[in-house]
C-alpha cells in the first residue's frame, strides 16, 4: 500500500463496572473567576454511542476498525458487588470489543469468578503471560480449559495471540498483563505468570519471522512498565494499555493532567485512557509496510452532562453558566451526553433497581469532601484523607472483638475513591469506596517485622530501590505511627516507630523490635501481598469471622455517623519520600 496503513481505535481500561456516568469535578477559568464544575461523565450507554459512532465512521471509509478493553472491568461499584461479573459481561457485549487483557482486579476473586466471566462474553480474552500449563483441569472454575482465554503457551514459551485481517496482511494483538499478579491479586495456586517483558520479546519476534509485521501489544502493565517494555522490545506498532488510571491528552483547561497521549517510546505509541469509563480513547493510527507508526491523531474524550453545577465563593449567574457551557463546547476533546438508547434502558431496567435500595440508605453526613490520594504529596502532606478514617474502623471494630489488638495496618490500594461532602450511602461504600469483601485477620507480631513490612511497603509504593507493584501498597494505620526517610539506605530507612497508648491520653511509645504486638489487617494484607511478607512471621494469624472491610467501616459509622470532628491521621512522614527512576 502506498498510503500506509490505516487503523481506527477506539479504547478503554479500568472501567471497574462503572456502567453508570461517573461524578467529575474540576475548576474552570471564566473572566476573573474560578469556578468549580460538578458534572458526570462516561459509563456504558455513552460508551455506546461514541464507539459505535467510529465504528461507523470507519466502515464508511473502509478502513479497519478495533475496539480493545485495558483490563480491569471487575470490581468498582455495587453492579459487581451484587450481579457478580454477570452484568460486567453483559453490558461489555453490547458494546462488542474485539479483544480484553486480564486485569489484576479481574482475578480478585480467583480463577472461577473469571472463568465464568469468559464463558458468558462474546470476544477473546488476553493474558498471554498467565501460565495454566499447571491448572488441575477438573476443578471448578478452571480457565484453563475454557476456549476463548488466550494465554501463555508453555510449549512454546510464547504468549498466544489473536490475528486480524488487515489490509494485504495480517495484525496480531498480544495480551500482556502484570507479571506480579500473585503479588497484588488473588489468582488460584495453580495459577502462575511469566515475566511480561521476555514473553512479549519472544513473541514479536515469533510473529516477525511469520512475516506478521503490525503488532499491537494490549496491556495491564501500567504507563512506566509500558515504557519500559516499548524500551526493551523493539518491533511492537503500538501498545494499549491500563492499570494506573493514566489519563492521557492535554487538559489543563480543567485543572487535570497534560500527559502526551500517545507519547512515542522507541517508535511506539503508548495509548492509556484514565478509568471508570469517563472517557473514551479514539485515535486513528497510520502504520507503514513494516509496522511502525508513522502518525497518530485523536485523544481521549470526556461525555459530560448536558447540564452540571457550578459554584464559587463568589455569586454564579447565569452568564457564568453559558460562559462555562462555551469554553466546554469548545475543547476537542469534550463530547456531550449522547447515549445508546438501548445499553441505557437495560442498566435502568434489569440492573438498576437491586442498586436503588441500598443508594437511599444514608450511613453518615460527611462535612468536607475527603480526597483519597495513595501518596503523600506537597498539597497533601499527609496523604488520603480518607483512608485514616478506614484505618480507625478496622481498629476500633476488632478491638471491640478482642481488646488485645494495638493497631490497624492497612493498604492505599485496599480504599478505592475519595469521600465527597454530604451524604455517605451504604451503596459509596459498598460499591466505591471499599468494594472489596476482604475478611480483617487479626494477628501477633514482633515489633521488628513491623520495622521491616512498613519500610518495604513504602519502597514498594515509590519504587525506592525496589520493583514495586504500584502506589496501593503505600501504608495507612492506626494506633501505629512512623517516620521514613527514603534518602537512607535499605534496612534503615523506617528510622522510628511508635504505637499508640491504649487507654488514656494519645500518648506515643516506642515500638520494641523483640516485643510482640496485635495487629489487624484485610486478609489481602496479611496474606503479604505487595510488599508485606515480613507479616507472615506473625506468631499467629486468625480471621475474625464476623467482619469484613467495609463491615468495619459501616459498623463504624453506625457508631458515629457524624463526621463533622475530622481527626488528623495518626501518621507522621518525613518530607523526604524519594522516588527511583
Amino acid at each position: 500500500m502506498t498510503q500506509g496503513y490505516r487503523l481506527s481505535l477506539a479504547h478503554i481500561n479500568d472501567t471497574h463496572s462503572n456502567f453508570e456516568p461517573s461524578r467529575v469535578q474540576f475548576p474552570l477559568n471564566v473572566g476573573h473567576k474560578t469556578l468549580d464544575v460538578t458534572s458526570h461523565s462516561g459509563g456504558y450507554a455513552r460508551l455506546g454511542y461514541h464507539i459505535a459512532k467510529a465504528r461507523e465512521h470507519a466502515t464508511q471509509r473502509n478502513i479497519p476498525f478495533l475496539f480493545l478493553h485495558g483490563g480491569d472491568s471487575f470490581q468498582g461499584t455495587l453492579y459487581f458487588s451484587h450481579f457478580k461479573g454477570k452484568a460486567n459481561a453483559h453490558l461489555l457485549n453490547l458494546l462488542a470489543p474485539d479483544a480484553m487483557v486480564i486485569g489484576n482486579h479481574d482475578i480478585d476473586e480467583g480463577n472461577a469468578r473469571l472463568a465464568d466471566f469468559a464463558r458468558q462474553i462474546d470476544f477473546p480474552l488476553l493474558a498471554g503471560n498467565m501460565d495454566l500449563s499447571q491448572e488441575d483441569v477438573n476443578k471448578l472454575g478452571c480457565l484453563r480449559t475454557v476456549p476463548n482465554i488466550l494465554a501463555f503457551d508453555e510449549k512454546s514459551q510464547l504468549a498466544t495471540y489473536l490475528l486480524k485481517p488487515f489490509y494485504d496482511t495480517k495484525i496480531a494483538i498480544i495480551g500482556i498483563t502484570l507479571d506480579q499478579m500473585k503479588e497484588i491479586a488473588r489468582p488460584d495456586p495453580d495459577t502462575h505468570f511469566v515475566d511480561a517483558i521476555s514473553t512479549t520479546a519472544r513473541t514479536v519476534a515469533h510473529l516477525h519471522a511469520e512475516g506478521i509485521k503490525h503488532i499491537i501489544v494490549l496491556s495491564h502493565l501500567g504507563l512506566d512498565q509500558d515504557k519500559r517494555l516499548a524500551e526493551q522490545v523493539s518491533g511492537i506498532s503500538l501498545i494499549v494499555g491500563g492499570h494506573t488510571h493514566t489519563l492521557q491528552g492535554d487538559f489543563r483547561a480543567l485543572g487535570l493532567s497534560n500527559l502526551p497521549y500517545g507519547e512515542v517510546i522507541n517508535g511506539t505509541p503508548i495509548v492509556h485512557a484514565g478509568k471508570y469509563a469517563e472517557v473514551v480513547g479514539l485515535a486513528e493510527i497510520e502504520f507503514d509496510a513494516e509496522g511502525r507508526a508513522i502518525n497518530l491523531s485523536g485523544g481521549n474524550h470526556f461525555m459530560l452532562d448536558q447540564h452540571f453545577i457550578l459554584s464559587a465563593n463568589t455569586a454564579v449567574d447565569d452568564q457564568d453558566y453559558q460562559a462555562v457551557r462555551q469554553q466546554l463546547s469548545q475543547h476537542p476533546n469534550i463530547f456531550w451526553d449522547d447515549t445508546d438508547t438501548d445499553i441505557a434502558g437495560i442498566i435502568r431496567d434489569i440492573y438498576k433497581p437491586a442498586i436503588a435500595e441500598m443508594e437511599n440508605k444514608v450511613l453518615a453526613l460527611v462535612p468536607k469532601n475527603l480526597v483519597h490520594t495513595r501518596l503523600p504529596s506537597k498539597a497533601l502532606p499527609h496523604g488520603s484523607e480518607i483512608a485514616p478514617w478506614v484505618s480507625r474502623s478496622m481498629f476500633q471494630e476488632a478491638k471491640i472483638e478482642d481488646p488485645r489488638v494495638h493497631f490497624a495496618l492497612h493498604n492505599a490500594g485496599g480504599v478505592r475513591q475519595s469521600v465527597a461532602q454530604g451524604q455517605l450511602t451504604l451503596a459509596d461504600v459498598m460499591g466505591q469506596l471499599l468494594p472489596f469483601e476482604l475478611p480483617l485477620v487479626k494477628y501477633e507480631i514482633q515489633g521488628q517485622f513491623l520495622y521491616q513490612a512498613l519500610e518495604s511497603a513504602i519502597n514498594a509504593a515509590t519504587n525506592n530501590s525496589v520493583r514495586g507493584t504500584g502506589a496501593g501498597s503505600f501504608p495507612y494505620t492506626y494506633g501505629l505511627r512512623y517516620y521514613y526517610d527514603g534518602r537512607r539506605p535499605l534496612g534503615e530507612r523506617l528510622f522510628k516507630l511508635e504505637m499508640m497508648q491504649q487507654d488514656g491520653p494519645s500518648l506515643w511509645y516506642p515500638v520494641e523490635p523483640e516485643s510482640l504486638y496485635v495487629g489487624v489487617s484485610t486478609s489481602y494484607t496479611a496474606a503479604g501481598k505487595e510488599g508485606y511478607h515480613p507479616l507472615l512471621q506473625a506468631r499467629w494469624q486468625e480471621s475474625i469471622e464476623s467482619l469484613t472491610l467495609p463491615q468495619a467501616f459501616i459498623r463504624f459509622l453506625n457508631r458515629a455517623p457524624n463526621l463533622a470532628d475530622f481527626l488528623s491521621p495518626h501518621v507522621h512522614y518525613t518530607s523526604h519520600l524519594k522516588r527511583s527512576g
